[in-house]
C-alpha cells in the first residue's frame, strides 16, 4: 500500500463531434459511432485515506451531485478495491467544474478520476487495460474520460480507437436543469418508431474524421452531427433558441452536446469564442457559458 496522504486527479469534459446511434439492442443499449473530443473544462477528484468510503463535492451545481454510493466516483473506488481484495477506505472530494447532467460526461469524468486517484493512493499499479475494463463496467463514457484526446468510441461507446485531431475552439451554453441520458435515448427510440424507417448501422463519417485531422474549423463545421439532437430538442424545445442565438452570433456550427442539454458551438479562434459567449450570455437563452479548447489530455494525476 502507498504511504501517500492524498492524490488529486484532473479530468476533462467531452464533446461529441459525431454521435451516430443505432437501433436499441436486446440489452437496452444502442450501438454507437461516437467521435469524442476532450475539452479543457476539468473536474478534480482528490482521494484521501479514510475509515470508510465517503464523497463530498464543491463547485457549480454541487448540490445536484449525489454523495452516496450511486456516484460514479464512489462506484469506481468500490470496483477497484474489490478487484484487489481490499476495503474502499477513502474519502473522495470532487471539485466540480464540468456542467452537471449536461451531456459533457461530468459524472463519467469523476468516475475515471476517482479510479486513477485511488489506484495511485493505494499504490496498486493496476495495468491500464484493467483500469479500462473497470471504466467500461462503470459506464459507456468513462473509458474516454480516462484516455482523453480524440477517439472513436464503438460498441456502446466504450471501445476506443484514437483518432487524429487538430486544435479547435468551442463555446458551451449551459442550460437550466439537466436532461436524463436514458430519457433522451428513450425519446430517440420513440421518434424512430414513429418515423417507421429502419435505423442504419452507426458508422464514423470519413469526412468528419478527415476534417478533425486537418485542424480546419470550417471543414469540421460542415460535418458535425448528433443523432440524439432531435430527441433532446423534443424534450427541451427551448434549446433551439440557444442554438439559433449562437449561430446568429457568428459560431461556425452548433449542436447539442451528447444527450444535452448543454449546447456546443464551434468557433474559429479564441477571440471568436469570447464574442459568441458574450452574445449567448446576453441572449437569455442559457444560464451561463463556458469557453474551451480541444483536444485536452485525459485523467491526469497532479503533482
Amino acid at each position: 500500500m502507498s504511504t501517500r496522504t492524498s492524490v488529486t486527479v484532473r479530468v476533462p469534459a467531452k464533446v461529441n463531434v459525431q454521435l451516430a446511434v443505432g437501433a436499441a439492442r436486446p440489452d437496452g443499449f444502442h450501438d454507437l459511432a461516437n467521435v469524442f473530443l476532450a475539452v479543457s473544462l476539468f473536474d478534480e477528484v482528490t482521494a484521501t485515506p479514510a475509515d470508510s468510503l465517503t464523497v463530498s463535492c464543491e463547485g457549480p451545481d454541487a448540490d445536484h451531485v449525489p454523495l452516496d454510493r450511486t456516484n460514479l466516483a464512489a462506484r469506481a473506488a468500490e470496483l477497484l478495491a474489490a478487484r484487489h481484495g481490499i476495503a474502499p477506505s477513502v474519502h473522495l472530494h470532487i471539485a466540480k467544474n464540468i456542467p452537471v447532467a449536461g451531456g459533457m460526461a461530468g459524472g463519467s469524468a469523476d468516475g475515471a478520476a476517482a479510479l486513477l486517484a485511488c489506484d495511485a493512493l493505494w499504490g496498486l499499479d493496476t495495468p491500464r487495460a484493467e483500469l479500462l475494463d473497470i471504466c467500461a463496467a462503470l459506464g459507456s463514457d468513462v473509458p474516454f474520460s480516462l484516455v482523453g484526446g480524440a477517439a472513436l468510441g464503438t460498441g456502446r461507446g466504450e471501445l476506443l480507437t484514437p483518432v487524429a485531431s487538430g486544435t479547435f475552439h468551442w463555446v458551451f451554453a449551459v442550460a437550466d436543469g439537466g436532461l436524463s441520458t436514458p430519457a433522451v435515448f428513450r425519446e430517440f427510440d420513440r421518434l424512430a418508431a414513429a418515423e417507421g424507417t429502419p435505423i442504419p448501422e452507426p458508422e464514423a463519417s470519413p469526412a468528419l474524421l478527415s476534417a478533425l485531422a486537418s485542424g480546419d474549423p470550417d471543414t469540421l463545421a460542415a460535418t458535425l452531427a448528433n443523432d440524439l439532437q432531435p430527441a433532446a430538442l423534443s424534450l427541451r424545445p427551448q434549446l433551439a433558441d440557444t442554438l439559433a442565438a449562437g449561430l446568429d452570433s457568428g459560431a461556425l456550427a452548433a449542436l447539442v452536446s451528447g444527450s444535452g442539454p448543454t449546447t456546443a458551438f464551434l468557433v474559429r479562434d479564441p477571440e471568436s469564442a469570447l464574442k459568441v459567449a458574450a452574445v449567448l450570455d446576453a441572449s437569455g437563452t442559457c444560464r451561463t457559458t463556458r469557453v474551451a479548447a480541444a483536444p485536452a489530455p485525459g485523467a491526469t494525476v497532479l503533482p
